[in-house]
């Protein structure tokens, strides 16, 4: 990245480094101030003796996030354990720093990738500056394959939905794993090929993508519970409205395979 980047902390324009400040700044304090604003399932506290530089001290921060003062994450209770499979502390593989990222990025209006570049880090010494949180709060899903297939949300450490759902059929099934949700609409108009070759095009209330063409939306059914969808995960309308009010941006959605998960589904190896 060439020329120089500038930042603004409590007010005040500091000039950075032409070498692009992001590449030097640490994971470990990205995870810190994330937890701080309230994008993680987890507190942050500083060891005893460590020097933390206040919110609007522009030179500490700047320090910190170079090299970040030790300290320990604590979950916060509620959320299922499945979730602490997706912690990577101080390390950017983690699905659940991905999913903080993109939801901090969704709030400041940055592009949503769920990478902490330079624009990310000017915008979250910002927010640690004005004291801005997160506003969403924090949710996580599971759709689980079982008999019935069901989806469960858990939102700021308790569960807000359980509802029967529907997954993929054996000749488009749901891929098996955990994804965050990373683009929403009220309504759409999906189109795509049915698996006898057939062009479909319903109408959908409520969808929050997490993989690909995949989401978590309302379809019109009889009744739910068991796999009957081309690879979404599909909700009764009551169902639908309130989990799309939950899954904001960078929420994990979590396959869960059970009793009823097609022999074809895919498995994401990551997940």
């Amino acid at each position: 990245m060439g020329g120089a980047a500038v930042l603004l902390v409590a007010g005040i324009w500091i000039a950075l480094a032409n070498s692009g400040p992001a590449a030097t700044y640490s994971t470990a304090r990205l995870d810190e101030l994330l937890a701080q604003l309230g994008y993680l399932p987890l507190n942050w506290t500083p060891s005893a003796g460590q020097k933390v530089p206040a919110d609007n001290d522009a030179a500490g921060q700047l320090a910190a996030a170079a090299k970040p003062p030790k300290g320990q994450f604590t979950w916060k209770s509620g959320y299922p354990s499945e979730l602490r499979r997706f912690w990577r502390d101080g390390t950017t593989e983690g699905l659940i720093l991905q999913g903080a990222v993109m939801a901090f990025e969704q709030q400041h209006g940055l592009e949503v990738d769920g990478i902490a570049g330079p624009k990310v880090w000017d915008a979250l010494l910002t927010a640690v500056a004005a004291h801005d949180v997160n506003r969403n709060g924090y949710t996580y899903a599971i759709a689980s394959e079982g008999d019935p297939e069901t989806l469960t949300i858990w939102h700021d450490g308790r569960q807000v939905l359980q509802s029967d759902a529907d997954t993929g059929i054996p000749a488009s099934p749901t891929t098996i794993g955990t994804a965050p949700v990373y683009l929403k609409h009220y309504y759409q108009d999906m189109k795509g090929t049915n698996p006898n070759g057939t062009p479909y095009s319903s109408p959908v209330y409520y969808i929050s993508y997490f993989r690909g063409n995949l989401a978590v939306h309302w379809y019109p059914r009889a009744s739910y519970g068991f796999p009957q969808s081309l690879g979404c995960v599909e909700l009764p309308w009551s169902a639908a409205k309130t989990a799309w009010q939950y899954l904001s941006y960078g929420t994990l959605v979590t396959v869960q395979p059970g009793s009823q998960t097609p022999g074809t589904s895919p498995v994401d190896p990551t997940t």
